[in-house]
């Protein structure tokens, strides 16, 4: 099994190098400076429960405690200027880490959901981006795994920052974090914000380009 401590390590050695290089720089800096903070969207609206990327399945009888009823689900929260600072910088570590491959080049089959070691997939990277923000304090119910379809056919999938101010993306594709409005994707389905094992449907699309268990 992939070391999920070794690839943390590794990322959280790149975020300690970015802190490192915005301390250098930050006489230039003016000190008013605040992270990017997105614009406000909407929420995705969400539909009825739907089928289990196979790959999820898979994963989820590997990390069973990660899969199951989110302990206190609630409304989606505020997030602070230092949240959204934590949020920016685990989506850039991880996306300048972990080298994009497919499935069928690291391990030989389709839909692997895993923990990458120094590679991954789509769904790799935001599983280790949902895994670091938990641990940052995130709720596991804010943090969605979505699976969407990218303007060329092809299915991808991105991690779902839910908050008061609507929802957002993390994507291996894309260094800054978006707005799901502002995105190119059509949005299928994600994990239901109550139990990290369902999913849900996401009421824009129903195409599903990803292996699915019924």
């Amino acid at each position: 099994m992939i070391s999920l401590h070794r690839t943390m390590v590794l990322a959280v050695g790149v975020l300690a190098g970015a802190a490192a290089n915005q301390a250098a720089s930050a006489p230039a800096l003016s000190a008013s400076v605040t992270p990017d903070v997105p614009a406000r969207t909407i929420a995705m609206k969400t539909g009825r429960i739907t089928s289990q990327p196979i790959g999820h399945y898979d994963f989820c009888k590997a990390y069973r405690s990660e899969c199951g009823p989110v302990s206190k689900p609630a409304a989606p929260p505020r997030v602070t200027d230092y949240g959204w600072k934590v949020i920016h910088e685990v989506n850039q570590a991880v996306n300048f880490s972990i080298m994009p491959r497919t499935d069928i080049e690291i391990y030989g089959e389709e839909e692997v959901w895993a923990y990458p070691d120094v590679a991954g997939d789509c769904e790799d990277y935001a599983l280790l981006k949902r895994h670091m923000l938990i641990e940052r304090g995130f709720s596991a119910g804010d943090l969605l795994v979505t699976v969407v379809r990218k303007p060329d056919g092809e299915g991808h999938a991105v991690l779902t920052l839910r908050t008061a101010e609507g929802d957002y993306v993390l994507d291996n594709l894309e260094d800054e974090v978006l707005a799901w409005t502002d995105t190119p994707y059509r949005y299928l389905k994600r994990q239901s914000s109550e139990n990290s094992g369902r999913w849900v449907t996401i009421e824009n699309g129903t195409d599903l380009l990803v292996g699915s268990v019924e």
